[in-house]
């Protein structure tokens, strides 16, 4: 069947996390082509009637969404959902309202909160009331942008009071896509759980924890930018990811993925999914955050799992695309 591999356009000059769409888009064709399907890569802008017009040219079956960015917006990932949901034409992952409550992390940590799930505490410059107490240390990251846009080392801050953060919030604004916040940095371990829609529910893939066993005495332990994109620094070298635990890591894992598969129901997940945790030094694990559409790259986290459950990449496929039947 004819299948539209849907992505946001890349233009000119933009980041090494903007570009991997393109080696999503041309993975999952290859994977789509492998099955027999006609797969046809369609770039999306802000110009919706002009996407309309080719999907409505095109007739696809399906639509594979590999939105994660409008114009470079994380903050626009819904649109094409909600675009499609009007179009009547079925597309794989999560659906427009379940994109825009995961993909706003103030949105997703409040309903984390809500439901009773650990996420770290956090707050936003406009809940900044004089009666807040400042408890460090706190950690300065983006509401709408995923990929670590803009978060490092150098987002930590220990010790900090009131009007530093409030000025550190002002100043990084504009650089974390125009909105952010600070969350409690959670010293510790960090894992990721994927998710894989499966016939009675999701299947949760082997857990996965980046180490960072190299780090020296100080340096602060944050899975950032240069950790994921920049090839050749510290980071990237010496954040390895690994499948393999002892023995007495049995029940917290277990803990991991049945709060991973709680995550899927209360957000009304679909296809796949990943959650990310921090685990601090008693034990308990945080959510740090729910990805609606986890990067789909051969060398991303969420393919590595599907290895590691001894998955095909065309077996993914379909589990994606019939969303576990």
């Amino acid at each position: 069947m004819r299948i539209a591999v849907i992505h946001g356009e890349v233009g000119a000059g933009a980041g090494r996390d903007e570009q991997d769409v393109l080696t999503q888009v041309d993975f999952v064709s290859r994977g789509l082509a492998a099955l027999g399907h006609e797969p046809v890569a369609v770039p999306a802008s802000l110009n919706l009637e002009a996407v309309a017009r080719t999907l409505t040219d095109l007739q696809p079956a399906i639509v594979f969404n590999l939105v994660e960015t409008l114009a470079g917006k994380g903050s626009l990932i819904h649109i094409v959902p909600a675009l499609l949901d009007v179009l009547k034409i079925p597309y794989t992952g999560a659906g427009t309202e379940a994109m825009l409550l995961t993909s706003n992390k103030l949105i997703a940590k409040r309903w984390l909160a809500a439901t009773g799930l650990p996420t770290p505490a956090w707050f936003t410059a406009s809940e900044m009331r004089e009666e807040f107490r400042i408890e460090g240390p706190w950690l300065i990251k983006s509401v709408w942008e995923h990929a670590s846009i803009g978060l490092d080392e150098d987002s930590v801050f220990f010790g900090a009071d009131r009007k530093r953060l409030l000025a550190e919030m002002d100043t990084r604004c504009e650089a974390l896509g125009g909105a952010c916040l600070a969350e409690a940095y959670i010293d510790g371990r960090e894992f990721n759980l994927s998710l894989l829609a499966g016939e009675g529910g999701p299947e949760v893939l082997p857990p996965a924890e980046i180490r960072f066993d190299s780090y020296p005495p100080g340096k602060v332990r944050v899975v950032g930018y240069r950790s994921k994109w920049e090839e050749g620094t510290f980071e990237f070298a010496n954040t390895p990811r690994t499948f393999q635990f002892p023995a007495q890591d049995a029940p917290l894992l277990s803990q991991l993925k049945e709060l991973a598969r709680t995550c899927w129901k209360i957000f009304a997940l679909q296809g796949y999914a990943r959650v990310d945790f921090r685990v601090d030094g008693t034990g308990r694990p945080w959510i740090l955050e729910v990805n609606a559409n986890p990067c789909l790259s051969p060398d991303a986290g969420f393919s590595a799992a599907t290895l590691r459950a001894g998955l095909t990449f065309p077996d993914v496929l379909c589990r994606i695309i019939n969303k576990g039947k």
